[in-house]
């Protein structure tokens, strides 16, 4: 048969045979919101156990709403302009309302990404600025938390009177779930908190993985840091697979981000009767696959599925590299994935994003990768420490001469916004 995968922006065609192919793994469907802003304007004024935006709003002075950067596909252009709106008419001058971009430490969204991201009206007639997670007197302490991690958090954020956050409800691969906590802490948090946050000691827990909050240390850490924060209003989604919005989650930032992922686990879920041979899978398309980095989700994803010394063959375009500078060089310097897990629970060991390459070293304790990129060069294929192939029908071969040509296979042409898991 052949399957569509999301790849890059335009897909890409990929042929597997009928008589090996489990399931083809797919989200539930979910009724579309036909008129999203309408919907949006009527939950800001009746939200999840808050009082309105608009009754928040009164009598502030300033405010800070938060919108992720370019690798979430977040509807901003449909949810920011409601929210200004709201904002304006409440009394809150324009000039008093800045959008900050939740980078994280990913690179900042500048010029045409910026326009991609909020539409050229916000663009030209607002203030939108870049989270800014290495510049360390852009942030404010705001003490610690139980865990005893230091919080510091954008000034501009931490600043306004009134402080929103937007988002997006999915898997995540450490949070259990994206959305609500997520855009304070990495969103707009400093470099010092946020290695902590995902450092071994956290990720290394069982229930830091996708579809996980009870018991999840990253998701506690996280809501207790927003709460420090002063954050006070959300406007999440969800989104079909065509990124449809198909719910909008407004109100309490801790309550109505857990309704949202209440309604959430209804359709993005998809089991298999029993652990495959191979899955073939991706990471979602542009913008999400623009890096290798960011292609990781899209392997652990696909891990419950995948048996003890199986394959994950991944097709992900990755026109941008391998990922920011620090990811790139631990490409090429880790040669023992082994000696590298040792070293990153030494006090003295930190390198920028090291928990995304830990997550691809959980993936290779338990299976093969084969990855299937257009954007990498030679010589970046050949550092990473897995298998690579030019299709997605070459790397299959090799796992017929790995597995049997009877090998099963199950596909997820959508990759980590799938939570996959098994019937058995």
């Amino acid at each position: 048969m052949k399957i569509r995968l999301e790849y890059g922006e335009n897909g890409l065609m990929a042929e597997i045979p009928d008589q090996n192919v489990v399931k083809v793994m797919s989200m539930k469907q979910a009724e579309v919101i036909a008129d999203p802003t309408a919907t949006l304007v009527d939950y800001l004024k009746s939200p999840i156990e808050s009082a309105p935006l608009a009754e928040l709003a009164k009598g502030k002075k300033s405010a800070c709403v938060v919108i992720c950067d370019i690798t979430r596909p977040v509807p901003n252009k449909i949810l920011l302009p409601p929210i200004l709106k709201t904002l304006e008419e409440s009394g809150i001058p324009r000039e008093n309302i800045k959008i900050l971009i939740a980078t994280g430490i990913h690179r900042p969204n500048l010029g045409d990404e910026l326009i991609y991201l909020v539409g050229e009206e916000i663009a030209a007639n607002y203030t939108v600025l870049n989270h800014y997670a290495k510049e360390k007197d852009q942030q404010a302490y705001l003490g610690e938390t139980s865990r005893k991690t230091a919080v510091w958090i954008d000034k501009t954020f931490v600043d306004a009177e009134l402080k929103i956050t937007t988002g997006f409800i999915e898997p995540h691969l450490m949070a259990g779930f994206s959305g609500g906590r997520k855009l304070v802490v990495p969103g707009i948090a400093s470099l010092d908190t946020v290695k902590v946050m995902h450092g071994p000691k956290i990720l290394e827990s069982p229930h830091s993985r996708e579809g996980v909050i009870d018991g999840n240390p990253f998701h506690e850490e996280a809501v207790e840091i927003a709460n420090m924060s002063g954050i006070d209003f959300i406007v999440n989604v969800s989104l079909n697979e065509s990124r449809q919005i198909t719910g909008i989650y407004a109100g309490h930032p801790v309550n109505a981000h857990l309704y949202g992922i209440s309604q959430v686990r209804k359709h993005v879920g998809d089991t298999v009767p029993e652990p495959v041979d191979v899955v073939v899978t991706t990471c979602a398309g542009y913008p999400l696959d623009a890096t290798f980095y960011q292609t990781i989700k899209g392997m652990t994803a696909a891990l419950p599925i995948v048996k003890e010394g199986g394959t994950i063959i991944l097709a992900a375009e990755c026109r941008e590299g391998l990922g920011s500078p620090e990811f790139t060089k631990l490409v090429y310097d880790v040669e023992d994935m082994k000696q590298f897990m040792e070293d990153i629970f030494k006090p003295d060991y930190f390198i920028v994003d090291q928990w995304q390459f830990e997550e691809f070293a959980k993936v290779l304790r338990k299976c093969d990768v084969i990855f299937v990129s257009s954007g990498l060069s030679t010589e970046e294929k050949q550092a990473l420490q897995c298998q690579t192939a030019e299709t997605v029908e070459a790397a299959l071969e090799k796992c017929y001469e790995k597995s049997g040509s009877d090998c099963s296979i199950a596909v997820i042409p959508k990759g980590p916004y799938i939570l996959t898991g098994t019937s058995a």
